[in-house]
């Protein structure tokens, strides 16, 4: 009897899936926009159970993220396996508040999925979600949407093609506009199939009225005809599916035949404002079929997504790696399977687990506003009733030196349960907070611990409700401040359009720049 795939199979943050098939195993990457290192690359051999392998874009020579905006950085990686190596498409956007998107686009190759990777080829910076179609004849081609930045134009311009001419590692010919859409459409992958070509193409913006539209051709430049059906997938008419803004996908082929999409999906949680998506934007997989007029559907029929899906009938079981929910830090070096960092990469200018040995420490950067420079390390949230604790140990001298326990959006929208020093009181702890760009102190939550050895620190998340707590010895905890809405910590909310997920992190900050230094014993995230 065939397993099941439970949906969704990357749980947290993990955006705009791709999915391919190399040898005897499947590989997903997704996005990552401002986080470091750059697109996550997990494997299986069966669809059924995912693990961790590392990032391809894993070094500063790679990627450079410096001062991006929040949720800009690296959108829509697209992965494929082609002439016996692996090709990574993957859009680089620096401006995202604003009529324009400044986005480069690169290619990179390898041998393996491990690398190494090769210098980046630099495509072009016409629009985003790019991917590389390779073709039964052995050319390829670059397939991404176009922005249009002027007034009274429809800023998604239409789907245009290119060649990639990979003996010169250079675009060739000219452009071409394959497919205009009033509605939105973006996320564009080619296939070919029983002399067709396939566009699948994500629609409706990358929201609850998000899904997936097909198109097809007889010829590659077109035109293409959409699909008379209607999307292949979307809940955008059900807002009570347990999967809402179901969108942006990718095909894999199983060797025995069957077709599986990759998609994205949220799983909100309900306040009083509407439900919102703390856990951000996850990846899901469908079983799909073609029907005999040539069109694909969903396996099951209609266009909802299933939370359980038929496993491919050769599933072979077997024990896949689980990263535990605990970091004691007896490491040398940070694992960048759990723990992701802002902008750039943890390096000893700022962290070490090998001057105090069992610890993380971090020497104070810049604030939590900040594009540069910060001191923080965080991991995914990946439910919503989760529970964070660790153990601090930390003497600031001076207002400008905090360091502590983070929940965090981005730099507009974040909670902090900080140490820090007060000039009457020595020692204190407390919450400060962002909300949606507005810096505020809650005084009524702090707590003078000048006299705690060291600082048990707690984060309680459950649904839309986020406590702090605290212990000078981890068995007797006191709750900190009030308690917070957790929800803010999603894509759903504040002034500017956001793309990624809630994270809960270790930070430290010292504003004046003496660096001076934080240590962690112990970090665990688990889901209660």
């Amino acid at each position: 009897m065939a397993g099941q795939i439970h949906n969704p199979v990357l749980t947290g943050f993990h955006p705009d899936p791709s999915i391919v098939l190399a040898g005897d195993h499947y590989y997903l990457a997704t996005s990552t926009f401002e986080w470091f290192p750059g697109v996550p690359v997990h494997r299986s051999a069966d669809l059924v159970d995912w693990e961790p392998i590392g990032h391809i874009l894993d070094s500063p020579d790679l990627l450079d993220l410096r001062g991006v905006a929040d949720s800009a950085g690296v959108w829509a990686p697209s992965l494929s396996y082609h002439d016996g190596q692996f090709w990574l498409v993957h859009s680089i956007v620096r401006t995202v508040a604003s009529p324009y998107k400044d986005v480069d686009n690169y290619l990179i190759t390898a041998p393996s999925i491990e690398g190494p990777w090769s210098e980046p080829v630099y495509l072009n910076s016409s629009g985003f979600d790019a991917s590389l179609f390779h073709d039964d004849d052995g050319r390829k081609w670059l397939v991404s949407m176009e922005w249009d930045h002027r007034a009274g134009h429809n800023s998604f311009a239409g789907i245009v093609l290119q060649e990639y001419d990979h003996t010169a590692r250079a675009l060739t010919g000219r452009a071409r506009t394959v497919l205009r859409q009033d509605t939105l459409i973006e996320g564009p992958n080619l296939y070919r199939r029983d002399g067709w070509y396939y566009l699948m193409l994500a629609e409706g913006g990358t929201g609850w009225n998000h899904g997936i539209l097909m198109a097809r051709s007889r010829t590659l430049a077109g035109p293409y005809e959409i699909d008379p059906a209607g999307s292949l997938l979307t809940t955008r008419n059900d807002p009570d599916h347990p999967l809402q803004k179901a969108g942006h996908g990718e095909l894999v082929r199983t060797p025995e035949g069957e077709w599986y999409l990759a998609h994205l999906a949220s799983r909100p949680v309900a306040t009083p404002e509407g439900p919102r998506c703390t856990l951000g934007r996850e990846t899901c997989l469908q079983r799909v079929v073609w029907t005999e007029d040539g069109w694909l559907r969903l396996a099951h029929g209609g266009h909802l997504p299933q939370v359980d899906v038929v496993a491919p009938s050769s599933a072979r079981p077997g024990p896949a790696q689980v990263l535990s929910g605990t970091d004691d830090f007896d490491g040398p070096v940070l694992d960048t399977r759990r723990w992701s960092t802002l902008r750039t990469p943890a390096d000893p200018s700022w962290l070490s687990l090998t001057e105090r040995p069992g610890w993380l420490r971090l020497r104070g950067g810049r604030s939590p506003h900040s594009r540069f420079g910060q001191s923080l390390v965080a991991q995914r949230l990946r439910s919503a009733d989760s529970m964070a604790t660790t153990v601090l140990d930390y003497v600031p001298t001076h207002f400008s030196q905090f360091a502590g326990l983070i929940c965090w959006y981005d730099t507009s929208t974040h909670y902090y349960l900080r140490v820090t020093h007060d000039e009457d009181r020595g020692r204190v702890l407390g919450i400060v907070l962002s909300d949606d760009g507005v810096y505020e102190e809650l005084p009524e939550s702090e707590l003078p611990v000048a006299d705690w050895p060291v600082i048990h620190l707690r984060a309680r998340i459950t649904g839309a409700a986020l406590r702090f707590s605290a212990s000078p010895d981890g068995r007797d905890w006191l709750d900190v401040g009030p308690v917070l809405d957790a929800s803010r910590l999603s894509d759903d909310y504040g002034s500017l359009l956001r793309f990624t997920g809630a994270f809960v992190g270790l930070c430290a900050h010292d504003l004046s720049g003496a660096g001076t230094t934080a240590d962690f014993d112990r970090f665990e995230l688990r889901i209660l």
